[in-house]
């Protein structure tokens, strides 16, 4: 921990149990204690923290600064915006920092914060991450990255569902977005009924593919309505009026890795074994925000609708749009731009019969699925002393 001297007087009513201390690992087990609760709540220390975030001007990094804003529970004394030389020394305004001039990236630099956020690829996270972290006086590091989330010694995090794995390590990885917006609805329902197996289809929107991707969708729409050739740099095809099915590169039992990257992180942030069957086909949409995700759960035990209808309503993070009657169900023009993830079509499944639920879900990408997590596994790291 670093203190600051706006926060001296607060710091010497603070105990040192409060500086991160790692803990044994638990026994592997079929349920992880729910830490919603203590994600959602308002900080608990009366420490302020130097907070930093490498890669802010980006679609990610962005959402991270405004979340850190709008949700105002992680008590920030100083914002520290790191970038490239390209970058460096301009000034990006905010309304609750003031004006962030963006310095250059240096790990002895990123070391001086208390958090910080890696908005970056997975090349630069593998250089730096735990350089950052390392030793008593390092930074706690939450990587958006895929570059450790398959680490067994890094954990992989969404606070509602396995918080208290933030306690084994200063650094902690954000799950792929995909992951982090099914799970929302799928594991309060798992804790339920149990699971047998898993088959998700994912319609992904641009922004799965950063700032660029939604760049490329816009243009290219206005290029395909005007009469203009469509280009394509960074989808394998034109994306306007199209779908395409790969999201990155195939694997050799003919998935790509977008899909396996649901089945190893749904295994590992659910604690469930590793043969347990997930099958996921992923799908890129010319969609703006959001990524929709149809489920199909096989459980254990009967699964009764309104049971379950009533376990997704108490779940957090989580709204229930489900009304036929109304046509209310998920889409991403209605998550767009919302911290909850919408479930509907509730229904049972005729390929499982009582064993089996189908639902539907849609979650902003940048938020729930990337920005909005990572900001939670710090306010979970504050509430529970790890941070």
């Amino acid at each position: 921990m670093k203190f600051h001297l706006s926060a001296l007087a607060a710091v010497l009513t603070v105990s040192a149990s409060s500086a991160f201390t790692p803990i044994k690992q638990h026994p592997a087990t079929s349920s992880i204690t729910s830490s919603s609760s203590s994600s959602s709540s308002s900080s608990s220390t009366l420490l302020n923290y130097s907070v930093g975030i490498v890669g802010a001007t980006g679609a990610v990094g962005k959402e991270i600064r405004q979340c850190l804003e709008t949700r105002n529970k992680l008590a920030v004394d100083e914002l520290r915006i790191f970038g490239s030389s390209r970058s460096a020394g301009t000034t990006i305004s905010s309304k609750q920092y003031g004006d962030v001039k963006v310095e250059l990236f240096s790990v002895d630099a990123a070391r001086q914060c208390d958090v910080v956020f890696l908005a970056v690829d997975g090349d630069f996270s593998l250089e730096h991450a735990e350089k950052i972290c390392e030793g008593d006086d390092g930074a706690v590091v939450i990587d958006n990255s895929s570059a450790f989330r398959y680490n067994p010694k890094i954990p992989l995090v969404v606070p509602e569902i396995n918080g208290k794995e933030t306690k084994k390590s200063k650094l902690i990885a954000n799950p792929n977005c995909t992951t982090a917006i099914g799970l929302m609805a799928l594991w309060p329902l798992i804790e339920k009924f149990g699971v047998k197996r898993v088959i998700m289809s994912t319609y992904q929107a641009s922004s799965g593919a950063g700032q660029p991707g939604m760049d490329e969708l816009t243009s290219g729409t206005k290029d395909y309505l005007d009469g203009k050739e469509v280009k394509n740099d960074i989808f394998a095809y034109p994306l306007p009026f199209n779908v395409i099915p790969q999201i990155d590169k195939f694997q050799d039992n003919g998935y790509t890795k977008e899909e396996m990257k649901v089945t190893w992180e749904c295994r590992k942030i659910c604690n469930l074994d590793d043969d347990c069957p997930i099958s996921c086909t992923a799908v890129r949409i010319p969609t703006i925000r959001a990524h929709s995700e149809s489920i199909v759960l096989e459980t254990i035990q009967p699964a009764d609708v309104k049971v379950a209808r009533q376990v997704l309503e108490q779940a957090a993070g989580v709204k229930v749009v489900d009304d036929p009657e109304t046509l209310s169900y998920p889409m991403p023009l209605t998550a767009t731009g919302q911290y909850d993830v919408e479930v509907g079509r509730i229904r049972k499944s005729i390929a499982f019969g009582d064993y089996g639920l189908e639902f539907f879900v849609c979650g902003d990408q940048l938020l729930r699925g990337a920005a909005l997590n990572a900001v939670l596994v710090a306010e979970e790291m504050d509430s529970n002393g790890s941070l």
